[in-house]
Formats: structure tokens, sequence, C-alpha cells
């Protein structure tokens, strides 16, 4: 039923296949289980399916190590009329020594859309229950702000053709 999951949370193992050649946990994983974690809540919210349309603020704070347990949370912050945000936090945990620490942290943006046109559906209206939601939720107005912003500058920005553009 669309409007009753608003929170996700994922738990695995980080795995020798999802290391770089550093050793951790590489970025574009990371950001894999934070879009299937926000995918998951954004489906559970609506009833629709979503698609990624913006991922805001992201920070690689700590690395992810194999055998880390990791965990990702989603949590609504944020609806808009076919739009959800969701706060995301990807915690890591050594097992051994019980240490948990924040690894990434962002604001993903899914949109509902409708079955055959693929064009947004209507999403339901999130409320704040409490005063972290309502700070959470301030701050996602904050970032479509800023997104709205940046939006702006790329539009208008043009950079300078090199003399040899479009010679191969």
């Amino acid at each position: 039923m669309a409007g009753q999951q608003h929170e996700v949370t994922f738990r695995f193992l980080a795995q020798p296949s999802d290391v770089n050649f550093g050793g951790k946990v590489h970025g574009g994983m990371v950001m894999k289980w934070i879009d299937q974690a926000g995918y998951a809540c954004a489906v559970g919210w609506s009833g629709a399916y979503c698609v990624t349309v913006a991922v805001g603020g992201i920070q690689f704070v700590e690395p992810i190590l194999i055998g880390d347990l990791v965990t990702v949370h989603a949590k609504l912050i944020h609806t808009g009329t076919s739009s959800m945000h969701f706060a995301v936090d990807v915690l890591a945990r050594d097992l051994t020594r019980g240490k948990k620490r924040l690894a990434t942290s962002c604001v993903i943006v899914f949109v509902a859309l409708d079955g055959p046109d693929g064009k947004p559906a209507r999403v339901p209206t999130w409320e704040p229950k409490d005063d972290s939601d309502r700070i959470l939720q301030e701050y996602a107005r904050r970032l479509i702000e800023v997104s709205r912003r940046m939006e702006q500058e790329v539009a208008g920005f043009r950079p300078p053709m090199h003399a040899d553009a479009g010679h191969d």
C-alpha cells in the first residue's frame, strides 16, 4: 500500500568484489547501494515505478573495508508532487572491534512514474512527525534551492572553444 514505507535499512557484508585497487570499497559500489536502498524506499512510499533524478551532498567520510558490516539506511525527508527526497546514511562496522562509523551520506531524489507513458505520477504527501523530521525536511528544501541555482549556473555557462575543437 502506497504511503506506508518511509524508511528502509539494508545490511550485508562488504565483499572482496566490492573493493578498488587500494583495498577499500569503491565509491561506485557505495553509490549503487545508495540507489538500491533509495529505490526500495521510493517504491514502498509511492507504490509506483521510480527513477533516480538527483544525488546531492554526497560525502565519502570513512572507508569501508572487506568484511565490514555495511548498513544502508534511507529515510524519506520531503515529498513534492511526484518527487521524493531521501536522506541516506551508509554505516560500516568492523565486526572484530564492534566500532561503527559513518562512511557516506547524501540526499537522493526519485520521481514516481505512471505505467505505460512514463509520465510523473503523484505521490502521497509526507509530513514530518517530530523535530528531527522537520530539520531533515528543511535540509531537503535548502538542497532543492541550491540545486536550482546550480542548474541555472550550468545552463548559462558556455566554455570557450579551443582552436583545435572539431578536428580529429
